[in-house]
């Protein structure tokens, strides 16, 4: 359960980011990657439709965090190997390092691809791969390539079709398929995520 005023601290830093523009972006998407839990689509979905028909703002919200956010994961990935296992264990769910674990040991940079993309928790992999002493380089480098991808996405949608895509929203019959194809798509990816439980 979450702490009393949990969700006006949210929305007080949220605000407070926004604020800032584009140095905000940074702050949230770096501190996110380290240990804070507020994604940074919590910016980048206004910031990109707030500069439709300007590239070059799109160009530089994607950029900034992008890159900040694998910054962030980089200080996490050198926490995770110099605290270690033992220290993370006290703050981190056994279930979830195991996962981690094993989705690294399985996959390894393709691993780290997958949480860059998607809503693993990125922050917890990059600790379990430093704690892993996975190699920095291939981190860093699936990070910017999944991190890259995913804001690119939002850049696109939004950024360039936010009005078409918003009135498109409105139909009905978009959220049905929407949901068809989610659920469709959750069965499999929640065999796969329960399966990362399981010792090879």
């Amino acid at each position: 359960m979450l702490p009393s005023g949990f969700w006006d601290v949210w929305d007080s830093y949220v605000q407070w980011a926004l604020n800032l523009g584009l140095p905000g972006l940074g702050i949230l998407s770096f501190t996110e990657a380290i240990i804070q839990p507020i994604p940074p689509e919590a910016l980048t979905f206004p910031m990109f439709l707030d500069a439709q028909d300007d590239p070059l703002t799109i160009f530089l919200i994607w950029a900034i965090v992008t890159l900040t956010s694998v910054s962030g994961a980089l200080v996490g990935w050198w926490l995770g190997r110099i605290i270690g296992r033992g220290a993370a264990e006290r703050y981190i769910q056994k279930t979830h390092i195991q996962r981690l674990d094993n989705l690294i040991l399985r996959y390894g940079s393709a691993g780290i691809f997958v949480a860059a993309i998607s809503p693993i928790p990125y922050k917890v992999l990059a600790w379990v791969a430093g704690m892993g002493e996975m190699d920095k380089g291939q981190f860093v480098f699936a990070g910017l390539f999944g991190r890259g991808l995913r804001f690119g996405i939002q850049a696109l949608a939004i950024g360039i079709w936010g009005d078409e895509l918003l009135r498109l929203l409105e139909n009905p019959i978009v959220w049905i398929l929407l949901t068809l194809i989610s659920l469709l798509a959750f069965i499999p990816a929640k065999r796969w995520w329960d399966g990362l439980l399981q010792e090879d």
